[in-house]
């Protein structure tokens, strides 16, 4: 996918990066941006990492050899691996007139709709933050605002191993399960539905 640029929307395909680069790179950005800097999406894979959001208490950490990572965004949790979609959204909320829930609600609807797409009724919960499906989280969302202007992103599971969920408490939650795209019978690559994600996130910032 090349980077496309639409009304002050930059859009980058990354491939496969080192979360930590990313993150680095995403904070970089968001320091750097004034009020006339495009707003971009960056679609990406990472290698097997944890990332320990800001809510930290009675956190249940893994017992493995993937790597933890503490980052600034909200929420406790969660796991990157390859074969798992992930975009990141740096965008100016007060720009395009959003607030943060305003935002989540934008992200989530995205997600079910594209899954609707492929007759998967999957659902948002007010609550919880991400994607459902028969109770089970297929996709996870993480934010954070800085001077009106947010970086992280969404999470949606295509086709990866989702064995390094078990050593946590996905987000938070006590025996949440997981579920993933290739699980529900969709036959596309994480390529195919990050660009079918991507060009709804367009869609919907126009």
């Amino acid at each position: 996918m090349q980077d496309l640029i639409v009304k002050n929307l930059i859009t980058k395909d990354l491939g496969r990066t080192d979360y930590q680069s990313t993150l680095a790179a995403m904070q970089a950005f968001t320091n750097s941006r004034n009020t006339e800097t495009p707003d971009e999406l960056w679609l990406t894979e990472h290698e097997a990492v944890y990332t320990l959001g800001l809510n930290r208490k009675n956190v249940r950490l893994p017992n493995n050899a993937i790597p933890v990572v503490l980052v600034d965004r909200g929420g406790k949790i969660t796991y990157h691996g390859i074969g798992q979609v992930v975009i990141y959204v740096l965008l100016d909320l007060k720009r395009r007139n959003l607030n943060v829930r305003q935002l989540v609600s934008m992200l989530e609807t995205s997600i079910v709709e594209l899954l609707a797409q492929h007759g998967i009724n999957a659902l948002a919960k007010a609550d919880a933050p991400g994607v459902y499906l028969n109770g089970k989280k297929i996709a996870s969302l993480g934010l954070r605002l800085k001077n009106n202007c947010c970086y992280h992103g969404l999470s949606l599971n295509v086709d990866m191993d989702l064995s390094p969920f078990g050593a946590i408490d996905p987000c938070g939650y006590v025996g949440l399960e997981v579920t993933q795209t290739k699980d529900l019978n969709i036959a596309q690559t994480p390529q195919q539905i990050g660009e079918a994600l991507l060009k709804r996130l367009i869609e919907k910032l126009q």
